[in-house]
């Protein structure tokens, strides 16, 4: 059985959708891990009974040191993928070069990379945002894409936008993980 470790720092409404959806294409989560000694998300975690690592960043001298403690903590777990599903982290090559792993991101890549990628995706001069799934590399936001979800944004408030661009995210983020553990990486471009 294929299994995933999944990284995150909030609610965790990603991480609780890969974990009740994952078991039906026979990939497990065999650890979760978190930032954020606060984050909703370690309830998912805990009501799946589902490993957990918490990782507080502050405690540590930098973000190298940071992310050696995450390579370490998660190579016990020996996953076959590494999910970032709304892990607010720049991750180095401490991270990048030992861990293989993929992204979420919020808008079309690689426009808006980065902080506010929903607000500045809406705000911008195209018709259609989306989220993409990419490859972690040691450039923010910079990895190959995985796949893309589109949104067509005539007629949508702030809010809509953004409701859809929630919904959809979980959806890409579980075909993308399924995909790449059944060896079926297509990437799509813009």
């Amino acid at each position: 059985m294929k299994s995933v470790a999944i990284l995150f720092s909030g609610q965790g409404s990603n991480f609780a959708y890969l974990a009740e959806h994952l078991p039906a294409y026979g990939i497990r989560i065999a650890a979760a891990l978190t930032n954020n000694p606060e984050a909703g998300g370690i309830a998912v975690a805990r009501t799946h009974d589902i490993p957990l690592e918490v990782v507080d960043h502050r405690n540590f001298i930098d973000r190298e040191a940071f992310d050696a403690e995450m390579v370490r903590r998660m190579e016990q777990y020996a996953p076959d993928l590494t999910v970032l599903a709304g892990f607010m982290r720049i991750v180095t090559p401490v991270f990048t070069e030992q861990i293989r792993a993929i992204n979420l991101h919020p808008s079309l890549l690689p426009r808006h990379k980065g902080l506010h990628a929903i607000e500045r995706s809406y705000a911008d001069s195209y018709d259609e945002g989306g989220v993409s799934i990419h490859w972690v590399s040691s450039e923010l936001d910079g990895g190959k894409i995985i796949l893309q979800k589109r949104v067509e944004k005539a007629n949508l408030s702030l809010d809509a936008y953004t409701a859809i661009i929630r919904r959809i995210e979980k959806e890409a983020l579980l075909e993308a993980v399924v995909r790449v553990l059944q060896g079926s990486t297509i990437v799509q471009d813009m």
